[in-house]
């Protein structure tokens, strides 16, 4: 053991125990970040604790989910799992996870698309998921070209790392052609017949600028595409979602490598982007050598605990907590909010911290007109750029009334009918501050946590 990495692993440990005994706070992101003052090749210097090698799961949207029930179904088919659980997706994350982790068999690191640059190099990954791009957070990390030309950045530094990646999305097709390793594409074989958003990210071929044409569309740029101009193209599926079926209990679809090889996937969540993110993880997981089975009992048992589609119950009401930091994420829990028949009372969260970009221009891409003429809805908005909240949802023909936080919604709904579906949709930081106040309600009410989907 390097001199280096020794006094790396004494100042970590000396970090976790203050900041954890001393400050109650969290120990994911410092004790990671002091030690690779000390070591810049901790992450290098800690991989000899995998003994089978590593996965990195990389896009927009979905990163978390992927992570956590990907460690959760390799744990549960027998294996020891490495993982930042919590979230923290940089370099300094992925070196505390590996600090704080005992010997394992795998290491399943969820990273930030601009980190993968820091991460991948030195972790020499046997694979990476890619899940999707779309634009986030555009005044921190620029237009979806920087993005791309990063995580290809990072690949070429990493030239056996297998690219697990999702081919129903040209942005994510364009840089495993601009790549050199192998790739193993998933996608959904078939058109899920979803009403589709104004907003895509990609409608142009990335090889010849043309207009991309679409035997069917997904959501955002997802779908079959082709160039007419060039020839780029959706390529052959290696695994795939077949007979997606969306309904009250959930989805069900299967997924394989046809159909004679395929099983069965349930899920109670729902949202056609829980398609992308199960499939994403059912291939990873089979590649890693996880038996079906055990997948599907990870995800019955499924519970994340961290607000992404995330069940609570406070003051008697049903709640759904959900993340979204982008107008691609936004309008998918549209969708979700307007596939319930039934009363709702609507909240929406948005902050403008350095975490979520300070620019929230992106508010008006989102088509919050869907839910314009829905009836027995009721909308409040909250966070700290509420007002501006507020003025979009006034243009989508929606009066919302603003609010200190969820407390503050529960009584102003006081009088509604018990029949009301809650939902409550935050961004980035003001998903833990909302969740946060949603815990002390229920602690204190004898409300019960639901299961997070």
């Amino acid at each position: 053991m390097g001199l280096q990495l020794t006094v790396a692993r004494g100042i970590s440990a000396l970090s976790t125990w203050g900041l954890k005994n001393v400050f109650k706070r969290p120990a994911a992101n410092f004790p990671g970040k002091i030690a690779l003052y000390v070591d810049p090749r901790l992450i290098a210097d800690l991989s000899h604790k995998l003994d089978r090698g590593s996965v990195v799961v990389c896009g927009t949207n979905g990163k978390t989910t992927v992570t956590n029930l990907l460690a959760d179904a390799l744990e549960t088919a027998g294996m020891r799992v490495i993982c930042n659980r919590t979230g923290a997706n940089l370099d300094s994350g992925v070196a505390t996870a590996l600090l704080h982790g005992d010997q394992s068999d795998w290491a399943v690191f969820e990273s930030d698309e601009l980190w993968l640059a820091k991460v991948l190099p030195q972790l020499k990954s046997d694979y990476l998921v890619l899940l999707n791009l779309f634009r986030d957070q555009l005044d921190r990390v620029g237009e979806i070209d920087r993005i791309q030309e990063s995580i290809a950045g990072a690949l070429a530094a990493s030239p056996n790392t297998v690219i697990v990646y999702n081919a129903d999305d040209p942005l994510c097709e364009a840089i495993v052609r601009k790549a050199k390793n192998k790739a193993i594409a998933f996608g959904v074989a078939e058109d899920m017949g979803l009403a589709q958003n104004t907003v895509a990210d990609a409608q142009m071929c990335q090889m010849c600028s043309t207009m991309l044409e679409y035997a069917y569309r997904q959501y955002g740029q997802l779908g079959e595409y082709r160039c007419p101009q060039c020839g780029f193209a959706r390529p052959v599926l290696d695994h795939a979602a077949r007979n997606v079926r969306f309904g009250r209990d959930g989805i069900v679809f299967s997924a394989g490598t046809d159909d004679r090889t395929s099983i069965d996937v349930r899920t109670s969540a729902t949202g056609a982007y829980m398609v992308y993110n199960l499939l994403a993880t059912f291939t990873a997981a089979n590649l890693l050598g996880c038996p079906p089975d055990a997948f599907q009992r990870a995800l019955d048992a499924f519970d994340p605990q961290n607000g992404r589609l995330e069940n609570l119950e406070a003051a008697g009401r049903p709640i759904l907590l959900n993340l979204a930091k982008n107008p691609t994420g936004f309008n998918q829990n549209l969708k979700i909010i307007a596939q319930d028949a039934g009363p709702r009372a609507v909240a929406f969260f948005v902050n403008d911290k350095e975490g979520d970009g300070r620019d929230v221009s992106w508010i008006w891409d989102i088509d919050f007109e869907e839910l314009a003429e829905a009836d027995d809805l009721v909308v409040f908005v909250g966070g700290i750029r509420r007002n501006d909240l507020q003025v979009r949802l006034k243009y989508a023909g929606i009066a919302a009334e603003l609010i200190d936080g969820p407390a503050d919604m529960l009584e102003k709904t006081a009088g509604l009918s018990p029949d009301y579906r809650f939902y409550l949709i935050a961004n980035y930081t003001a998903l833990p501050v909302v969740r946060g106040e949603l815990v002390r309600l229920i602690a204190q009410d004898g409300g019960s946590d639901g299961k997070g989907a």
